[in-house]
């Protein structure tokens, strides 16, 4: 069993709360490409803004072909949208429909049907309808609370809460710092790994860090990812030290993965992603998925990671361990027959890299 630390929690904490229901998938893009419509400094999220400083609760349906059957009476107002009408129009009680592209007021004050059968978990009867509405026509609606002040997005069968900018802003500022703490110790990590390639003295346990820690980076910034999109323009400078902080790590974890498993690297890296946060804390995990059974030690390894730290092209590197089996016997070969005149220029490159550790 994973220990149970502060930090474990803290990254737990970062997770995103979107609730699925029934079998409707959306892809990561389409959920993305939603969010973005509602980005601080879009007419959209202005609108919804201003109706909830206005204390005043709404529903909002972007428009599809699935929609018409489920809409009834109302008012159609067919004109272009702005964020000044929008807040006037949400003072009836009925939902607001907008055109697939948000450019336009469709209808206004219209009652929504869709059909009651639909599982909900809400309990308000505006929400209820907004997240009916959403499984069965496929749209996006937003629901606005007037009560708790939140604004709530509903897009097939996904739920999200859109957060405060100040308040996500925040959030992402401490999520960033995890995750700054956490490519400390990557690249901690990364240092003891070559020093002991290096120097011929194979520690699989070295390895097992590496991948663990990268692993835990890559999760947590696809959480932070997706709040990023969500603060739109009100985030560049954390995005320029988010993409800063991950820079390199994935490559250099998906080499040492290359190098240190059993299988290959596709089947290692989807066994990876199946992990949950408490299970790539357990490192007994990673030797397992790295084919690694009882035995917790390797003799060799390929050295796709420290080869591609020379000049030598991706098919050069595949040739060698092809041709000389694992990275002691390519460096301590002559490689004259194989990399012809480039294989002098190897040696001094390896020797650079030596002096650097």
């Amino acid at each position: 069993m994973a220990e149970i630390t502060e930090e474990n929690i803290e990254i737990k904490e970062i997770q995103q709360t979107i609730i699925p229901s029934n079998n409707i998938k959306v892809t990561e893009e389409e959920f993305f490409s939603v969010l973005k419509t509602i980005s601080p400094g879009t007419n959209l999220r202005t609108a919804l803004d201003s109706i909830l400083k206005a204390k005043r609760g709404a529903l909002i349906v972007v428009e599809n072909e699935n929609l018409l059957p489920l809409i009834d009476g109302g008012f159609r107002v067919n004109c272009k949208f702005t964020p000044q009408r929008m807040t006037e129009l949400s003072k009836m009680d009925g939902a607001i429909i907008l055109s697939k592209d948000m450019k336009k007021i469709n209808y206004t004050n219209v009652l929504l049907t869709p059909d009651n059968k639909i599982k909900s978990l809400e309990t308000g009867a505006r929400h209820k309808a907004a997240e009916r509405t959403a499984k069965q026509a496929g749209s996006l609606v937003i629901a606005i609370s007037e009560r708790k002040q939140e604004i709530i997005l509903f897009y097939k069968n996904i739920k999200h809460i859109v957060k405060d900018a100040n308040e996500l802003l925040r959030k992402v500022n401490e999520h960033i710092q995890l995750l700054e703490r956490q490519k400390e110790m990557f690249d901690s990590c990364i240092e003891k790994l070559t020093k002991a390639e290096l120097n011929n003295e194979i520690n699989l346990a070295y390895a097992v860090n590496v991948i663990q820690k990268g692993r835990l980076i890559q999760k947590i910034a696809k959480e932070i990812k997706k709040h990023m999109i969500e603060l739109g323009n009100e985030g560049l400078l954390l995005k320029t030290r988010f993409r800063e902080t991950i820079s390199g790590v994935e490559k250099e974890t998906n080499l040492v993965i290359k190098d240190y498993t059993k299988l290959n690297l596709k089947k290692s890296k989807l066994l990876l992603d199946s992990l949950t946060y408490d299970e790539l804390h357990d490192k007994e995990n990673i030797p397992k998925i790295l084919g690694y059974a009882d035995e917790k030690k390797t003799e060799k390894i390929k050295g796709f990671r420290l080869l591609s730290k020379t000049s030598l092209q991706e098919e050069e590197i595949a040739r060698l361990i092809k041709e000389l089996g694992d990275f002691k016997q390519i460096i301590n070969s002559s490689l004259e027959k194989i990399l012809g005149e480039k294989s002098k220029i190897f040696k001094e490159e390896l020797e650079k890299i030596k002096a650097l550790y």
